[in-house]
């Protein structure tokens, strides 16, 4: 474009987006410690600038990084990306990856099965989100009435919708998700094929009623928006721990012993479920990071009453993994045992 040309608004947008993304990479490079959830934002925005090699060149940095905190999801976005400019059988194969490798979150699986729906392949689709479901869901939580965990519940209404647009019969995964539905309208609706037809529609009652589908879905996707970070409670690692006493020695009043401190972690998340309190989590500290939320609150690091301010503030960041993990998990301590066999018993 010429500089003495006006730009268009889509020109404007795509400016904007690699504006954002090029702050998030400065960011980034300001605080280590979130640099991964930072550059995955960056690298969606340029992918919303139609900068998609910029997009895949953050992918593949992140994956190519020893600390890479959640690499298939990184891979999941990746193949993504790169389906939507053509690199068709290297996506595929990242996506193929991710099935076989058969990860225990839910995102991965949410991503790729979109990315194989958005280009039409609405058997492989189904078919992904059927693994995730059978992987991810115990079998005690799949009766009609069980509560379904809210990350999960991407998997039951994107295999609803895929089924829909093959013209499958309901299933009992579809039983669950209309149980997970939390809109006034139902899914067997919300996932009509015919509804892209009512938009192009001159009938008022038509169109009134294809807007109020989409209003109880934006009101889902609010709801989604607003839910609050967990309640979470900090976790050292062992290296980490030595580290911090070593250096505040003061901290252990608050830490007398390494296993002191694993057993009041599941000790205060076990008493917060019994009162009650749900959508709990633990955040993993670092030293380094900590010494930096100390400065910023211009405190110092020994002081004791910084712990549960900086807990919160990484699970305000997304930081925070869900407690308790779910059956056969590896234990949050890090011992490489299942929850079940270390702090689950």
């Amino acid at each position: 474009m010429r500089p003495d040309t006006p730009a268009t608004p889509a020109e404007n947008d795509r400016a904007d987006h690699v504006a954002e993304a090029e702050r998030l990479e400065r960011t980034a490079a300001m605080y280590p410690e979130d640099a991964e959830q930072l550059l995955l934002q960056a690298a969606a925005h340029y992918e919303l600038a139609d900068a998609r090699e910029r997009a895949t060149a953050h992918y593949d940095a992140l994956l190519a990084s020893p600390d890479v905190q959640a690499p298939a999801l990184v891979r999941a976005l990746k193949a993504a990306n790169l389906w939507e400019y053509g690199h068709e059988a290297e996506a595929r194969a990242i996506i193929t990856g991710i099935r076989t490798t058969a990860p225990r979150e839910p995102a991965p699986w949410v991503i790729a099965a979109e990315s194989l729906e958005s280009h039409d392949e609405l058997q492989e689709a189904h078919d992904t989100f059927t693994e995730a479901l059978e992987l991810l869901v115990p079998a005690a939580e799949r009766a009609p009435g069980s509560p379904s965990p809210l990350p999960r519940h991407p998997l039951l209404l994107g295999r609803h919708r895929v089924r829909r647009l093959m013209g499958a019969p309901h299933d009992e995964w579809d039983a669950l998700a209309d149980e997970a539905n939390r809109t006034a309208v139902s899914l067997d609706e919300l996932h009509d094929p015919k509804r892209l037809w009512a938009l192009g529609s001159e009938n008022p009652a038509e169109l009134q009623a294809e807007i109020t589908r989409l209003r109880a879905e934006l009101g889902s996707y609010r709801e989604a928006l607003s839910r609050p970070f967990p309640v979470a409670v900090l976790h050292w690692s062992s290296t980490e721990y030595a580290e911090l006493i070593a250096a505040y020695p003061s901290l252990t009043s608050e830490y007398p012993s390494y296993e002191a401190h694993l057993a009041s972690i599941e000790e205060a998340l076990r008493e917060l479920s019994a009162s009650g309190t749900g959508n709990l989590g633990i955040v993993t500290g670092t030293v380094p990071s900590y010494e930096a939320f100390a400065a910023s609150e211009a405190s110092s690091p020994s002081e004791a009453s910084l712990l549960p301010q900086y807990a919160t503030t990484l699970a305000a960041r997304g930081r925070a993994v869900v407690w308790p993990p779910e059956d056969g998990a590896l234990c949050w301590c890090g011992s490489g045992s299942s929850y079940g066999a270390c702090h689950g018993q």
